[in-house]
């Protein structure tokens, strides 16, 4: 992965995926009797919800739904690898709220860009965009994630990925960050390959975005939430802000 400063794996997080694991097999006989020819991802998916239990699928594309859904089965049970998502579809009332809080916090449209978009152009509105966690389990969608069509696409955010159907399994090239290729109010661009804004009065260089300013809850590997039963219970602090 391109982002300038890796994640390092913590201990807890193994902890949590091998728990996880085992969980999932002890309801294997359950989901078998329930569903003998989806049994390991209907355990797959019960063990997970106990270990993500605030996260929502709904409003994504049925397509979204069933690529993130095998991408997650064959990470658990093949590699031991959990996938949980964060943020998948968005009202628009909702990421136009956050684009707007963005704009007043950059100074300017533009800038807001290069990290959140307007309803109009961002994938979570269109219910193909999956923000996931934790950073391991980003890695291996990152890695295995073409057979499903789940491509990250921003240098900037290692959690955000979008189904990509049409792609054919060649991975879309990666923009530095969401803004890139749009045209700016004032008839600049910001150019797709180097993330540069061009103009005729003055070429001002725009750096990819800076890293997020993000919650402890994200910087703590996006995957601390208080979870019952075999989970230590883990504090969290504010959510991230705004992503695109």
């Amino acid at each position: 992965m391109n982002e300038p400063h890796t994640l390092p794996p913590r201990p807890r997080d193994r902890l949590y995926a091998v728990a996880t694991l085992v969980l999932a097999v002890l309801l294997l006989p359950a989901a078998l009797a329930r569903h003998p020819g989806r049994a390991r991802e209907l355990a797959c998916r019960w063990a997970l919800r106990t270990r993500f239990p605030a996260e929502d699928l709904t409003g994504l594309t049925d397509g979204a739904t069933a690529a993130f859904t095998a991408a997650r089965t064959e990470a658990l049970w093949r590699h031991g690898q959990l996938l949980g998502l964060t943020s998948g579809y968005r009202d628009p009332l909702v990421q136009q709220r956050m684009f707007d809080e963005e704009v007043r916090r950059s100074g300017s449209p533009a800038s807001a860009r290069m990290l959140v978009l307007p309803p109009a152009e961002s994938s979570h509105v269109k219910g193909i965009a999956l923000d996931v966690r934790p950073h391991e389990g980003a890695r291996w969608l990152e890695e295995h994630g073409a057979r499903y069509d789940l491509y990250r696409i921003y240098d900037n955010e290692w959690w955000h990925f979008e189904h990509r159907p049409d792609s054919g399994g060649t991975p879309p090239r990666r923009r530095p960050h969401p803004g890139v290729g749009y045209v700016l109010e004032d008839g600049d661009q910001l150019d797709e390959s180097s993330g540069t804004r061009s103009s005729r009065a003055a070429a001002i260089a725009l750096a990819p975005a800076p890293p997020r300013r993000v919650s402890a809850e994200w910087r703590n590997s996006c995957g601390s939430q208080p979870v019952p039963g075999p989970f230590s219970a883990v504090r969290s602090s504010s959510r991230a802000r705004a992503w695109p």
